[in-house]
């Protein structure tokens, strides 16, 4: 939990002079409309019951101590009486209406939170959903640059506030100011002014207090919750990459960097606890001066014959009445500050706008045929170092187009541009003659199926992960795929069959068997224009021959862009583009391109030498 939290959009007002109180209170205004839903009625209804139940257990708990009062000046004898004079005189209707009392408004309290439990529950699921859905609406930018642990700890902890926030500040701290103001009212009503100036500078005296200190201990609790992320961050990052440690016999390098985040959290906590000891003891020490200077005059008022015994205890009860959830009220301040600095947090996730949004005008897109033509495109992350200039090619409807070139030539950007994770900084990209940038971003990613290099799967069975291609698919339609991708036999000749499970990101898997998993869901999508982002280049040669052979399989009768690092997988594209620094430097097919002797010409040499290497060491590696 930290207070770091990104600033809300600019208003139109002049800033205030208080900018965190300003934002806190944005906070709340954007959490109103979970709590006040438009078009739910129902839940509109269970707000204003809610608040009446909250209402009528507040005025019966005012109301307690009067009964109680009676009851005691009633049983307060004026001479000694006998036995049978007590028992005629007990005030059994006061004694049972204190009860009755005390048990209703326990009642009401407990309706209101029953009440509104759906109320709230529902707010934390929306926002929860509009959190999660708004995630993956976001650009590919902004989950490169994320860290993962980080950002579930701060969803965490916004989630926890807004429960914090519906839970005590509307049926705690709006109540207890309520009861604050009619028990001061009493007061000066029934025992005089001095009675509730002393409450009302007791009061004012601890607010100010708890204000400033908890303030002041902010920091702490900033830092705390900073450890807390970085630490949450660091596990979460070294669990993921858990190979990568064990290759490199890192484990108590791992230990001490989490450790040592560990190590500012135990700090941060120390002076944190130790801040919140002086803040509870200076609390205390106020609300006892208040109650007893209040109870010291109470209590000459009794020798002076002016208030009766009753009339003491009525003072304690309602000086008890007030400093028990004032005593709470400091908690519950320091958590809702705590809880707001969270949201805000949260909230300017949510906040966080796409890189790349659909046009107000946007339209499906319709595919006739799947003709592809990229008309002077330009790109780059920073205008200081331009990634593609210029480029120009057209991928024929039905045809097999490939894109090579050395690493950071632009190759994979290409297809993160047709795929529209990015714009174009100039030019235009076309499928049909319809510019992407018109269309919606789910109708054109309905219409490009992909196959990357680094399958990623989710840990869940091998059915889940093929059906994703399509999830109302049939199992037979899943079969299915599985065959054609070449992967039926060797999931049935599984234990558990289509319900084994694959781990976390596919790791039970070997990297041919997820490339098959990854195709057989291609194939489940059925897509007229097929994206593959070097799809075989790290795969082994003959891992690399059978998966080959079912990309050309359902490559068949559909556009295809192929990026390729290995030429050898692109020789019969009827097309093939050559990118270097970000330019198309030769095109033609395979044969035309040898012709030419340039620089595809060089790297097929190159490619062949280092397999005819790799041969003669495997050859050797047998003998």
């Amino acid at each position: 939990m930290t207070d770091t939290a990104p600033a809300p959009k600019a208003a139109e007002n002049p800033p205030s002079e208080n900018p965190k109180a300003e934002n806190h209170w944005q906070t709340v205004k954007r959490l109103l409309p979970y709590l006040w839903v438009k078009g739910r009625g129902d839940l509109k209804v269970r707000v204003v019951a809610a608040l009446a139940f909250l209402a009528l257990a507040k005025l019966i708990g005012v109301y307690v101590p009067f009964l109680f009062k009676d009851a005691v000046d009633a049983l307060t004898p004026h001479a000694k009486p006998d036995a049978a004079t007590v028992a005629l005189v007990l005030p059994l209707g006061l004694i049972l209406g204190y009860g009755t009392a005390r048990v209703l408004g326990q009642l009401f309290g407990e309706l209101r939170d029953a009440v509104f439990v759906r109320v709230g529950q529902h707010a934390l699921r929306r926002i929860a959903l509009n959190t999660f859905r708004h995630l993956h609406a976001l650009s590919l930018k902004f989950h490169l640059e994320r860290r993962t642990g980080g950002l579930s700890r701060v969803i965490e902890r916004g989630t926890r506030g807004i429960d914090f926030l519906l839970r005590f500040m509307l049926f705690n701290i709006l109540p207890t100011l309520l009861e604050i103001v009619l028990i001061s009212s009493i007061f000066w009503t029934k025992f005089g002014v001095m009675y509730a100036l002393i409450t009302f500078v007791c009061l004012i005296s601890y607010i100010f207090f708890t204000i400033m200190v908890t303030d002041w201990r902010l920091k702490f609790r900033r830092e705390m919750n900073e450890q807390d992320t970085k630490a949450n961050t660091k596990a979460i990052d070294s669990l993921l990459n858990f190979e990568t440690v064990k290759y490199f016999t890192n484990e108590e390098h791992e230990a001490r960097r989490y450790d040592s985040a560990l190590a500012g959290f135990e700090s941060a906590s120390v002076r944190s606890q130790l801040s919140l000891t002086l803040l509870n003891v200076g609390q205390g020490f106020i609300i006892t001066l208040g109650l007893v200077a209040v109870l010291w005059m109470a209590g000459q008022g009794v020798v002076d014959g002016r208030f009766t015994i009753g009339d003491f205890v009525l003072v304690n009860s309602l000086l008890i009445q007030i400093y028990m959830p004032l005593n709470f009220l400091g908690f519950v301040y320091r958590e809702i500050k705590q809880s707001l600095v969270d949201m805000e947090k949260m909230f300017g996730i949510i906040g966080t706008h796409s890189e790349v949004t659909d046009k107000a005008d946007a339209k499906a897109l319709d595919v006739r045929g799947g003709h592809v033509r990229f008309e002077g495109v330009t790109f780059h992350y920073n205008e200081a170092r331009p990634i593609l200039k210029g480029i120009d090619f057209e991928v024929p409807a039905g045809t097999t187009t490939a894109i090579v070139g050395a690493s950071g030539a632009g190759k994979s950007t290409i297809s993160r541009i047709l795929f529209r994770f990015y714009d174009v900084t100039g030019g235009h990209v076309l499928i049909d003659g319809q510019d992407i940038a018109s269309v919606t971003q789910k109708s054109l990613r309905e219409k490009i199926g992909v196959v990357p290099q680094d399958t990623v799967l989710f840990n869940d069975t091998i059915r889940y992960n093929i059906r994703y291609g399509r999830p109302d698919a049939t199992d037979a339609e899943v079969d299915e795929a599985a065959r054609l991708a070449h992967i039926h036999d060797f999931i049935t000749g599984l234990p558990e069959g289509y319900d084994t499970e694959v781990g976390e990101r596919g790791l039970k898997l070997s990297g041919g068997e997820k490339q098959r998993v990854a195709i057989a869901r291609t194939i489940l999508k059925n897509p007229p224009i097929l994206l593959l982002d070097e799809a075989t280049s790290a795969l082994d040669s003959h891992t690399e021959r059978d998966i080959q052979a079912s990309l050309d399989q359902i490559a068949e009768g559909r556009t295809t862009i192929v990026i390729a690092h290995r030429l050898s997988t692109v020789v019969n594209a009827e097309q093939i583009l050559v990118l270097d620094a970000g330019e198309i430097v030769e095109r033609g097919t395979h044969d035309a391109l040898i012709a030419k002797d340039g620089l595809y010409a060089r790297m097929w040499q190159k490619q062949q030498e280092a397999s005819k290497a790799q041969e003669k060491l495997a050859v050797l590696a047998e003998a």
